[in-house]
């Protein structure tokens, strides 16, 4: 009878707290997490340090956001190709300097380029004809672009199925997606050295005719739809001059007048490789990179790539209206979805704001998974940003004169990502204004740099005052945690409070981070 006595009491003692080890936290923690060395005061009432806070349930559960599966990280060479301009360079590079000499390659010979080419011309409506000068392009790009072309391909896996479906309702070759490759490398930011911007490089002027819109806030021509329906139009117009999509393409890169004056100075011919040395330089080469391009994408199996594909596809992703004017910031905040995820699926909006403009609609892009849950609670949401804008001294931000530019000093950790966060710029700006191409900074270089954030002019980190916690609750920060959540699970407690009790400028968290949660 003892031994069974015994037995019972020690199943339900180690039943509790195994029970209690493998249940998930709760909206609103259990006491051990809240630690109060005093009486404390909340809402105006005082609270004895053995009084339990009983949890009281939201009529809304904006923080069952906090509960949506984490959006598969993208990897740091995915990241790198959304923020680089490298290998926008590098195919502009390519295209103005193309070489035609022979290239050894033997893996290709000359008959098997023939009979895929003239099973490739069978299938599209270019002129895919061989002809030496087609072969050594080809043959350069396999030999000394392969790892550039293999990136393309996997960056190609998002892009492409949306420039089919626009192709398609205006009728254009489906091919012409690999002008694409050639214009910008695929880069929705991309901006050549006269001005044009977007994958299909569209001058302002150009872009306003096509009603791509260009303010503060958005451009239009890096919107990868938007841009892709002006660029359909615009080949269609240039076609109908033409009648051929070998010209329509010369005529997109340097104007149907050049191509024009190109067709006198050939004695009337209308064959691009026959007027093709009467083209301004880029344009000359600008076909064979195309034609190049379309080659080894379609045979890319046959030339063993092995492309590495995206962590989402466009089916998986959707948009939604936006109501209100909202930060990705604030999105990614209350979501949990990257910023850098945020900034690849909405790069039109150039201070990643969506405004609301009258008359105007804006859509936000988000993976599929997190359309429900933001469209459920969007009302909160907006509060939430209209209150962090209202906080701001000043609640917009805005671009700064060159009178204001600092000089910056890269320090032991620092990094592009990181530098760009502190002045409330981009990575590619930062690149831009520096003449950056690639990511790699060394110590104690020297940056330019034009902050749009309040209080990021001076480059010396500030000094932390001392947070004395006597007398106040705390929380001990989890894995998972952020700033939204944790003010959500304190009544009368907003993310500014957590920030002023705790003397944190940033939303970044340390697991373990001892934090106060009262006044």
């Amino acid at each position: 009878m003892l031994r069974y006595i015994i037995l019972c009491f020690f199943t339900i003692v180690f039943g509790v707290n195994a029970y209690a080890q493998n249940t998930n936290d709760s909206i609103v923690k259990k006491s051990s997490d809240v630690v109060s060395s005093k009486d404390t005061v909340l809402d105006g009432k005082l609270f004895k340090s053995e009084n339990k806070i009983e949890a009281i349930i939201d009529s809304v559960d904006i923080k069952s956001l906090t509960d949506l599966p984490e959006v598969a990280e993208l990897d740091k060479k995915w990241l790198d190709e959304l923020y680089s301009n490298s290998l926008f360079d590098t195919i502009y590079k390519s295209v103005t300097e193309l070489n035609y000499e022979p290239v050894d390659y033997p893996e290709l010979s000359t008959d098997t380029l023939k009979a895929r080419l003239e099973r490739l011309n069978t299938r599209t409506p270019f002129n895919v004809e061989y002809n030496a000068s087609l072969e050594n392009v080809i043959k350069n790009y396999l030999k000394h672009r392969r790892n550039s072309l293999e990136r393309l391909m996997g960056l190609s896996h998002f892009y492409f199925p949306m420039f089919e479906q626009e192709f398609d309702k205006h009728n254009i070759p489906l091919e012409m997606k690999y002008l694409a490759i050639v214009e910008s490398a695929l880069k929705p930011r991309a901006r050549s050295r006269v001005g044009a911007t977007g994958i299909w490089q569209f001058m302002y002027g150009t872009g306003k005719e096509h009603k791509l819109s260009v303010s503060s806030y958005v451009d239009d021509r890096s919107d990868p739809i938007k841009s892709t329906t002006a660029a359909a139009e615009y080949l269609n117009r240039v076609y109908r001059i033409f009648n051929d999509w070998d010209l329509a393409l010369a005529a997109y890169n340097s104007g149907p007048g050049n191509v024009n004056k190109a067709i006198r100075r050939s004695g009337g011919s209308k064959n691009y490789w026959n007027i093709r040395h009467n083209l301004p330089r880029e344009t000359a080469g600008y076909v064979p990179a195309f034609l190049a391009t379309m080659y080894i994408f379609e045979y890319a199996k046959e030339h063993g790539f092995k492309p590495e594909r995206p962590p989402f596809q466009l089916i998986q992703t959707d948009t939604v209206h936006v109501k209100q004017m909202i930060s990705l910031h604030h999105v990614s905040e209350v979501t949990g979805i990257k910023i850098e995820e945020l900034q690849f699926l909405n790069p039109s909006y150039k201070l990643d704001i969506i405004p609301k403009v009258k008359g105007k609609t804006y859509a936000l892009r988000l993976p599929r998974e997190a359309i429900g849950k933001f469209v459920t609670h969007e009302d909160k949401i907006y509060e939430y940003a209209n209150t962090e804008f209202n906080k701001r001294e000043k609640p917009l931000p805005k671009l700064v004169s060159d009178d204001t530019k600092i000089r910056y000093r890269v320090r032991s950790g620092d990094y592009l990502g990181k530098i760009a966060r502190k002045y409330g710029v981009r990575v590619s700006q930062l690149k831009r204004w520096n003449n950056l191409r690639s990511n790699n900074l060394s110590i104690g270089q020297r940056l330019t740099i034009y902050p749009r954030t309040h209080g990021g002019s001076s480059p010396s980190t500030p000094v932390k005052k001392v947070v004395n916690s006597a007398g106040k609750q705390t929380y001990t920060v989890k894995s998972g945690d952020s700033l939204w959540t944790i003010s959500q699970k304190f009544s009368g407690v907003s993310v500014q409070n957590i920030k002023d009790w705790n003397d944190i400028s940033g939303n970044k968290l340390k697991i373990g981070m001892t934090l106060i949660v009262s006044k």
